[in-house]
């Protein structure tokens, strides 16, 4: 299966054929470019629309044994149909948005601390940063802010591209990444904000800082001895 969204984040229809059906509703396309549900970033919605022009809601996409699987609204897709998928693209970009001010915001808190991020979660009213580190000053989130948004301000160009992974290991910032990466993985997709930050990740970016307009931290919290948490929203 083919994952457009890696290669062009701002496809917003498609043509494809349906690979499979599984329980009439669950439905596996030969290429596509809904982005499942992983890595803390929600999964796309949409229509898959066959040749007729009937129209099926697209309710969920999932990742499942390195299958991306479309679980549409009601029964009737089959196995060969040609089929045009549509994104419903006012969610994917705000996700975008919110997926790029995310990176910037876990870079700025690393540069200024040293801490590790340990997870994220994206929805379409806020994000989600957690952190490791042991002294958390809250006074310094307003800080954290300013400095992320001066990067937005910047209108850095956001790259996509894949890098093979004896050549990602030389570069410090994803030398980590050794550690972690399954044996069969050869390219490792990395999403570089040019000039302040550069990391392996399959999610959806815009391509210019400058789309993300802003963000505001709305909240920060320990979650335990070294585990903090940050939220913030887009500036609308």
């Amino acid at each position: 299966m083919e994952a457009l969204y890696l290669e062009d984040c701002y496809m917003k229809e498609f043509n494809a054929y349906v690979e499979s059906v599984e329980k009439g509703r669950f439905v596996v396309l030969d290429k596509t470019a809904f982005y499942p549900n992983s890595g803390g970033q929600p999964y796309d919605t949409g229509r898959i629309i066959d040749e007729e022009g009937n129209e099926y809601k697209v309710v969920y996409v999932g990742k499942f044994n390195g299958r991306i699987s479309h679980e549409v609204d009601r029964e009737g897709l089959k196995k060969g149909d040609k089929v045009k998928g549509v994104i419903d693209w006012d969610r994917r970009y705000r996700l975008m948005r919110y997926h790029t001010a995310a990176h910037i915001l876990s870079e700025v808190i690393h540069k200024e601390t040293g801490a590790r991020v340990t997870g994220n979660q994206l929805s379409l009213e806020k994000g989600r940063i957690d952190f490791d580190l042991k002294d958390f000053n809250k006074e310094k989130i307003k800080e954290y802010e300013k400095k992320a948004n001066e990067v937005i301000e910047r209108n850095l160009e956001v790259k996509k591209y894949f890098m093979p992974k004896e050549e990602a290991f030389k570069n410090p910032d994803l030398f980590t990444l050794k550690n972690v990466l399954p044996p069969d993985v050869n390219n490792i997709r990395i999403v570089e904000v040019v000039g302040f930050d550069i990391s392996a990740c399959g999610g959806t970016h815009v391509d210019n800082t400058s789309e993300i307009k802003g963000i505001e931290i709305i909240k920060a919290e320990n979650k335990g001895r070294e585990n903090r948490r940050v939220y913030f929203k887009l500036k609308d």
